[in-house]
C-alpha cells in the first residue's frame, strides 16, 4: 500500500508540474491577428473591430511551421523583432532585395535667384576703394593718429563687405584698379547671380564650384558660371544663404533684377548607399530590414546622409555586401511588430473563454 501511494503522489506532482507549460501553448495556439492592424489580436477567431477583416491564426502557418522567431533575436528597435518567413511567402507578399554597395553619387542643388542689381554693394565697394587710397596716402604721414584713423577706417569697410557676402579673395578682385564694379547695376561683359540657398544645402557649396543659370523670360538659354562667394549669415525668414556667382555675359541680355533658376551639382565621390525605397521610418529613427541566411529578416537602425536621386548616403548601420528590402517592407515591418507583441508579457497572458483583446 505504502508502494501504490508514492507512485500516486509522485504522478500528483509531476501532472502538475506539467501543467502551466500545457496551460501556456493552449493559450499561445488560440492567438489571432488582423493582417492590416498587427496590433489587434484575440483568442478566437473573429474580425477586426477597426477593418472588420476576418483573424487569422498565427501560431501554425500553411507552410508547414517553417516560420519562427529568432530565438537570440531581441528587438534592435523598440516593438520589432527579428524573424524567419519562408521563401514561398516572400514570393507571396512581393519581397524584394538589394545589396547594400559603394555607389558614385551626386546631389543637385537648386535655387531660385536673380541677376544682380545692388547699389549697396556698389556703394561699398566704392568707398573701400577710396579708404584704400586715403590709407596710401597716409603712409607718407608724420602722423601717427592719422595713419590709425586710416587704418581703421580700411578695416570698417572691409568688414561691411564681408557682412554683404563677400570673401577675401573676391574683396580684393572687386577692389582692384583693374576691375569695373558697375556689373552690379548694369552687367557688362559678365553678371552676377545671387541665389537664396537653404542653410540644410549650404554646408555642400565652397567658392569655385560651377553653377548652371536658366532664365525663365530666355527659353533655350543657359549660362554656365561658377561661384564666387557664399555670405556668413543666415537670411531669419527664410533660412537661405545668398551664394553669388558670375556667368559670361557678352551680349549683354541678362538685365539687373531678371529672375533665374540656379543648379549647382555636387559631386559626392563613392558613398555607402541603398535605395531610398528601403528606408522605413519611425518617429526620428531610421531603419530598414537586412535579410540574413534562411530567410531571416532583422530589423536595423541607420544613420542617413544626403539623398540623391533614388538613393540615400548610409552612414552607420550597414556594411557594404549586406542585402536589404526594398519591396514588400511594410508587410515585412508589420509582421516584425506582430511577433513583437506576441514576445511582449501581455500577449501570453491567457484569456477567459469568449473574451477578446485588443492592444492599440
Amino acid at each position: 500500500m505504502a508502494l501504490i501511494l508514492a507512485v500516486a503522489i509522485f504522478d500528483t506532482t509531476r501532472t502538475h508540474k506539467k501543467e502551466p507549460k500545457e496551460t501556456t501553448l493552449t493559450a499561445k495556439k488560440a492567438l489571432y491577428f488582423c493582417p492590416m492592424h498587427p496590433s489587434v489580436t484575440s483568442d478566437r477567431p473573429g474580425r477586426c473591430p477597426i477593418c472588420g477583416m476576418s483573424l487569422e491564426k498565427i501560431e501554425e502557418p500553411p507552410t508547414g511551421g517553417e516560420e519562427k522567431m529568432v530565438s537570440d533575436g531581441s528587438p534592435s528597435i523598440p516593438g520589432r523583432v527579428a524573424f524567419t518567413l519562408p521563401k514561398e511567402r516572400q514570393q507571396l507578399i512581393g519581397v524584394t532585395t538589394e545589396k547594400v554597395t559603394a555607389r558614385t553619387l551626386s546631389y543637385d542643388v537648386r535655387a531660385s535667384g536673380k541677376v544682380a542689381f545692388d547699389p549697396d554693394i556698389f556703394t561699398a565697394i566704392e568707398e573701400y576703394r577710396e579708404t584704400l587710397a586715403a590709407q596710401k596716402e597716409m603712409t607718407k604721414s608724420p602722423f601717427k593718429e592719422l595713419r590709425e584713423q586710416a587704418d581703421a577706417l580700411v578695416s570698417s569697410s572691409e568688414t561691411k563687405l564681408k557682412l554683404m557676402g563677400l570673401s577675401q579673395s573676391q574683396i580684393e578682385t572687386v577692389t582692384a584698379e583693374s576691375h569695373d564694379p558697375i556689373n552690379l547695376l548694369l552687367p557688362k561683359g559678365s553678371a552676377w547671380i545671387y541665389a537664396e540657398v537653404f542653410e540644410y544645402e549650404i554646408s555642400l557649396l565652397k567658392a569655385g564650384q560651377s553653377l548652371e543659370v536658366t532664365v525663365p523670360s530666355l527659353p533655350g538659354k543657359m549660362f554656365m558660371g561658377t561661384i564666387s562667394s557664399i555670405s556668413p549669415v543666415v537670411t531669419a525668414p527664410t533660412r537661405t544663404f545668398r551664394v553669388r556667382g558670375e556667368v559670361p555675359n557678352p551680349e549683354g541680355i541678362l538685365k539687373p533684377d531678371t529672375f533665374v533658376n540656379v543648379k549647382i551639382k555636387i559631386d559626392l565621390g563613392e558613398r555607402l548607399a541603398i535605395p531610398i525605397s528601403a528606408v522605413l521610418h519611425s518617429g526620428d529613427k531610421n531603419f530598414v530590414f537586412v535579410v540574413k541566411g534562411k530567410g531571416e529578416f532583422e530589423p536595423r537602425l541607420v544613420s542617413l546622409g544626403v539623398r540623391t536621386g533614388e538613393y540615400y548616403e548610409t552612414l552607420s548601420g550597414l556594411t557594404e555586401g549586406e542585402t536589404v528590402v526594398t519591396s514588400a517592407n511594410f508587410l515585412i515591418d508589420s509582421e516584425s511588430r506582430l511577433r513583437s507583441a506576441i514576445q511582449s508579457p501581455e500577449a501570453g497572458t491567457p484569456q477567459g473563454e469568449g473574451e477578446h483583446q485588443h492592444h492599440h
